[in-house]
């Protein structure tokens, strides 16, 4: 989490030098700053392919019909 924090606090303070660094308003940079890593890191987890749970869903209920029967 702390790296996230960072991250966001490295944004914040680029988006803030490019825009000149205009005094006041530091949330707004911040709240841009976060949007843009929030959204990166849901496109990552978005074509991230899940380890197929459904094989070991299979093998849980397999097992435990061998150990109820």
């Amino acid at each position: 989490m702390q790296d996230m924090e960072q991250a966001i606090r490295e944004r914040a303070y680029h988006l803030w030098t490019e825009a000149g660094r205009p005094d006041g308003n530091p949330d707004a940079f911040w709240l841009s700053a976060q949007r843009e890593l929030l959204a990166q890191s849901l496109e990552q987890i978005a074509t991230v392919k899940p380890s197929e749970p459904k094989k070991a869903a299979k093998k849980a209920s397999s097992s435990r019909k061998c150990k109820a029967a």
